[in-house]
């Protein structure tokens, strides 16, 4: 009897796999040793890639709080017996320091890192591949926070330096190397391959188009270089995910393309002149993917008064799917794109109104130009602060020394996201955030890869 299950069963699964019509791989495959006496390397790939990434260490003085500030009580006549002595210290300030990597791409000492290799640092130093007692002073010659991609520059002639690869022919798949000075132990190569492409809305920067690879990439890494087996560079080694501080394998680089753009506007203008168009987007969910009869695109939220979009012709609601022929992926897809190009880009838009595809036309502005808004203004948050409106974000542009918008720790280039439980992305969004709540408020602020709460009445 159980012969017979054992046939029956065999037989029905038999009829079943034909039924869907499961393949087999082919079975006439040969496994191969490498050859007697030769080891596989691929030494040959990063011998002059190496040569060209750098270690790089800062130091910044660190302005700590006094606690006469931070504690009224002190100056009340009725605690200042009791607390003689104790709070009359004055602060020292502190001298923070810190390590990374970059990647020397001229021979005359330009060199490419992460801006939060260099943010706020008072002196950077630089120590080149095979030398690590000689330090050479670098000046700064130009940050980007917004892609968190900067340059600095070294007083050297004759340096080895990198080729570029174009990052846009990068496929999953292709073994990749990651060089740099993880932990501050000096030069380390890793090895790994392209896990993914185009990753966005990882909550890194305002401008997100990453290669994701598994090569590791641990703290001090961050601004080395990411090569092809050929030793070009495909990337600027930035950022991973990770709750212990250590790699996991999932680590993230700046496309070589997008870091080349960015660095030659630093060196030519000493900024990133950026596009604007003037219009809120977001990302469209399954039910809008149904009303629209479409998979992709950017959703218009909000469009700004007199803007590019305005004047285009642009409305809340319009779903944006193509940019001069291209299909629009996402809103960070639009976003990138936008940032990317030029003020003055004359673009053809495409979107959805009603069920109806249109065609329009905008002219980018620069992003400088938009209006920048005096905080503690009309919307009462803190004394010396001053921000504007880019695309879907808000930007601190100024933040006055000494003020309270300085004591509460604002940088510049610090974006605004959240008050209370109100995400906000124009100016209108945070003028209204801040009048829904009365009293003290949280104001969530975007600083690179970290979120930071502070408090404002």
């Amino acid at each position: 009897m159980k012969q017979f299950v054992k046939l029956v069963t065999a037989l029905f699964l038999t009829i079943n796999l034909n039924a869907v019509n499961i393949q087999d791989a082919p079975s006439d495959f040969v496994r191969e040793m490498p050859k007697q006496g030769v080891i596989v390397s691929y030494y040959d790939a990063v011998k002059d890639a190496k040569k060209a990434v750098v270690n790089i260490s800062t130091q910044k003085t660190v302005k700590q709080a006094d606690i006469r500030e931070q504690m009224p009580f002190f100056n009340d006549p009725l605690f200042r017996e009791f607390f003689k002595g104790f709070g009359d210290v004055v602060p020292q300030d502190r001298i923070q320091r810190s390590l990374g990597s970059g990647v020397i791409v001229s021979s005359d000492g330009y060199i490419i890192t992460n801006s939060h290799v260099v943010d706020g640092a008072d002196e950077i130093t630089v120590t080149l591949a095979g030398d690590s007692t000689t330090e050479h002073k670098a000046k700064l010659i130009g940050t980007d926070p917004k892609s968190d991609v900067a340059v600095i520059k070294i007083e050297q002639k004759n340096l080895p330096f990198i080729q570029f690869a174009n990052s846009n022919k990068v496929r999953e798949g292709d073994v990749v190397f990651a060089i740099g000075n993880p932990f501050g132990v000096g030069e380390t190569i890793t090895s790994g391959i392209v896990s993914a492409l185009n990753k966005s809305g990882v909550g890194i920067n305002a401008y997100e188009n990453y290669i994701q690879t598994d090569a590791s990439i641990n703290p001090g890494n961050s601004g080395g270089a990411l090569v092809d087996s050929r030793g070009a560079l495909v990337g600027i080694n930035t950022a991973i995910i990770s709750r212990s501080g250590g790699n996991v394998g999932i680590g993230f680089a700046i496309p070589s393309n997008m870091a080349k753009s960015i660095a030659t506007s630093l060196v030519k203008d000493g900024v990133v002149k950026r596009g604007y168009l003037g219009v809120s987007i977001g990302d469209i969910n399954a039910d809008a993917k149904d009303f629209y009869q479409n998979k992709n695109g950017a959703l218009v939220m909000d469009v700004q008064s007199g803007s590019p979009a305005a004047k285009a012709g642009l409305k809340r609601g319009d779903l944006i799917i193509e940019i001069d022929s291209k299909p629009v992926l996402d809103a960070s897809d639009l976003r990138n794109r936008i940032g990317m190009m030029v003020p003055n880009t004359n673009i053809s838009i495409k979107y959805i109104r009603d069920k109806k595809t249109i065609v329009t036309n905008a002219t980018l502005v620069t992003l400088d130009d938009e209006k920048v808004v005096t905080t503690n203004g009309n919307f009462k948050l803190f004394k010396g602060l001053k921000v504007k409106e880019a695309d879907g974000s808000i930007v601190v542009v100024e933040v006055e020394k000494g003020s309270n918008a300085d004591k509460k720790g604002f940088r510049i280039n610090d974006m605004i996201i959240q008050v209370e439980n109100m995400p906000v992305a124009t100016l209108d969004d945070l003028k209204k955030a801040l009048g829904a709540y009365k009293g003290k408020k949280r104001v969530f602020v975007q600083r690179n890869s970290n979120v930071m709460m502070v408090i404002c009445d």
